[in-house]
């Protein structure tokens, strides 16, 4: 039996009562990589272990996949994907381009999603059939927009800096095709390309909890969401959305040519 909407939002608003009175208030920050920056702070934690206590009660059977604690069930047939603060980075530097990714799959599928960003209030849904938004401004469903052409698109990555390798020359190849590229967006980039905003985002070296939720939100807007060979994307990697197949397929031509 699948979660319904008052569910994902039992957990986001859970999500929400410890990240939100920390955003802006100068906390404390952990650093867990040791040769890099890859910070997490008291809130993805807190937000985290309020998820999972949630779900633990409602679904007991269903595995957890999350980036602050320990996966559990990892062979269930039903799994929840969490990134409690996605844009850590954008958090702590007081930027509301953040979100909390709660994602749900079925058999190793992304089927049902959720992107909150508390700060403006705005909440991006996927129910297992469509995507919808609720914001400030009321709620509706969502549904990508066709640009027509690589080069009519609106280009979005969180930094170019984590490309590597043969990788910077294929991104840069891409960028100098598009209209307009902007940087440095975490998951909202995914929301508003599902929205009808932007028409493409790449990245690389995602995890499964970075993109668990987004990809049924971009799926059920009527978008495609791959890895860079185009299988799909529920373990990371590098990860090419688009708000049409004809840009999916030239850009991710692009990315492959070496």
């Amino acid at each position: 039996m699948r979660p319904d909407r008052a569910f994902f939002d039992r957990l986001a608003d859970a999500a929400k009562a410890e990240t939100l009175p920390r955003f802006r208030s100068g906390l404390s920050v952990v650093n867990k990589e040791a040769g890099g920056f890859d910070p997490v702070t008291e809130g993805d934690q807190a937000a985290e272990a309020a998820i999972r206590q949630l779900i633990e009660a409602a679904f007991p059977t269903h595995g957890i996949l999350g980036e602050e604690h320990e996966n559990i069930r990892m062979d269930s047939d039903q799994l929840w994907v969490i990134d409690p603060i996605d844009g850590t980075r954008a958090f702590i530097s007081g930027v509301p381009v953040w979100g909390t990714l709660i994602g749900f799959q079925e058999n190793g599928r992304s089927v049902m999603g959720l992107m909150d960003q508390p700060f403006t209030g705005e909440r991006y849904y996927a129910d297992g059939e469509r995507s919808w938004y609720r914001g400030p401004d009321g709620e509706r469903q969502i549904k990508v927009r066709d640009c027509g052409s690589l080069e009519n698109a609106i280009l979005f990555t969180t930094s170019p800096h984590l490309f590597k390798g043969w990788e910077v020359e294929r991104f840069q190849a891409v960028q100098d095709k598009v209209k307009l590229f902007r940087y440095g967006v975490d998951c909202y980039a995914y929301a508003l390309l599902a929205a009808g905003h932007v028409d493409l985002v790449i990245e690389t070296v995602l995890k499964p909890y970075d993109v668990g939720a987004l990809i049924p939100i971009i799926e059920q807007a009527g978008g495609v969401i791959t890895t860079w060979d185009g299988g799909r994307p529920e373990n990371g990697g590098s990860i090419i959305a688009a708000g049409s197949p004809a840009v999916h397929a030239h850009a991710m031509a692009m990315l492959k040519a070496r």
